[in-house]
């Protein structure tokens, strides 16, 4: 008896091939961008290795807008819709990296922002005329703990004057818009940590013309990563999202969602990797035989495959939970840290499988690879997941 669903309260996860036609046209389009594409891009210099054309095709097939509500121009699919957009990329090869941040981060101006900030941005959004892929949060000095961040947002007569400092910001040449992070009210004039802090969503050509500066960093894996300087930058007061001092739980809220989509980018690594792996173990003979024969190559393929298909399922109850408006934070934490884990699995048994071979850049493996690396460490700490679980899921003392 095969089941294809399980039962989690009244909710039901689709444990088969969901979405079949969305996988299906998603890999088509991603045919169209093969690894010698990826591989020119590594070649190019910092500010100009964006993949622009991939990221213009998925943009015009509107997979970049699936999860904005049709009343705005989107597609208005579930999360776990867009979750499935992000794993197949990644599966094919590529990298959906390069253009999650719009999924997500819409996501705070559609719940958290004015109707006439949704009416005006997320359409543009949805049809590509507005790119917004930069997410402002991460600073030098505060790292992963974001209440401690110093940039700053002073009231003016008819707005702000942004001053301070993001690093690490993705994409920032290559969008439009930015969500950004800042302080209204100091730190020791606040009742807890974590108030005083406002999102904004800031329009960043302007800002480049009035003391905003964008620097690349050229970094090991192609993620279009920078540091972002604010000096003396006026914003319009209508950038506010929602009240101001409230920002930091509203993008809380949205840190779910960019738990599961993430987490299902992990999990298309996965996959591209079994994949490779298994083809490749079965066709090298060595000594006479297939090396899949050998069960030093085989069982570690094996072991990582039954990781990631264990990570998965808890990735697709995450989203389910999300999407039925329950609280889904341990979920999606143990989903995200699952599939990172169960990736990196993945990429060490394809790379051992494929010896001397996996550091060849013509096979793709060592650019996959480091992209596995990297979702153990961003976009969110491991350790932050396992205190999250310890504290709030196992009832243990706060550990930071």
């Amino acid at each position: 008896m095969n089941a294809t669903n399980s039962d989690i309260g009244e909710l039901t996860v689709d444990v088969g091939n969901d979405y079949p036609e969305i996988r299906a046209e998603v890999a088509k389009l991603c045919a169209n961008f093969p690894g010698e594409y990826w591989r020119e891009l590594e070649t190019q210099p910092v500010e100009s290795s964006y993949p622009t054309a991939f990221i213009q095709a998925l943009t015009e097939a509107g997979y970049l807008g699936a999860l904005i509500p049709e009343e705005y121009g989107g597609s208005g699919l579930p999360l776990r819709g867009g979750a499935v957009i992000l794993e197949t990329i990644n599966a094919c090869g590529g990298s959906a990296a390069a253009g999650h941040a719009q999924m997500y981060t819409m996501g705070t101006v559609l719940r958290h922002g004015s109707q006439a900030q949704k009416e005006k941005f997320l359409p543009q959004i949805a049809s590509g005329e507005l790119r917004l892929q930069a997410f402002g949060v991460t600073e030098p000095t505060s790292g992963s703990d974001t209440t401690q961040i110093k940039t700053r947002a002073d009231r003016t007569d008819d707005g702000y004057i942004i001053n301070g400092q993001k690093v690490w910001t993705s994409r920032a040449l290559h969008s439009d818009l930015m969500l950004l992070l800042a302080r209204t009210t100091p730190l020791d004039q606040v009742e807890k940590r974590h108030h005083g802090i406002s999102t904004f969503l800031i329009d960043l050509n302007e800002a480049r013309k009035n003391g905003c500066t964008i620097r690349p960093i050229d970094a090991m894996i192609n993620h279009n990563t920078t540091e972002v300087f604010f000096e003396d930058v006026p914003i319009p007061a209508e950038a506010l999202i929602g009240e101001e001092g409230k920002g930091f739980r509203y993008i809380l809220d949205g840190m779910n969602a960019e738990r599961c989509l993430t987490a299902s980018e992990a999990i298309g690594n996965g996959r591209y990797f079994i994949e490779k792996a298994s083809a490749y173990a079965s066709e090298r003979v060595v000594f006479g035989k297939p090396i899949g024969e050998n069960q030093g190559i085989q069982f570690p393929i094996a072991q990582a495959h039954a990781q990631l298909e264990a990570a998965d399922l808890m990735v697709r109850k995450a989203t389910a939970m999300f999407e039925a408006g329950l609280p889904c934070g341990a979920e999606a934490n143990m989903g995200r840290l699952l599939s990172s884990e169960a990736a990196w699995a993945c990429a060490e048994a394809c790379f051992t499988t494929h010896g001397g071979f996996a550091f060849a850049k013509e096979y793709d493996i060592e650019r996959k690879w480091r992209e596995a690396r990297l979702s153990r460490i961003a976009p969110i700490s491991p350790n932050l997941m396992l205190s999250f679980i310890g504290q709030h899921v196992l009832g243990m003392p706060k550990s930071y």
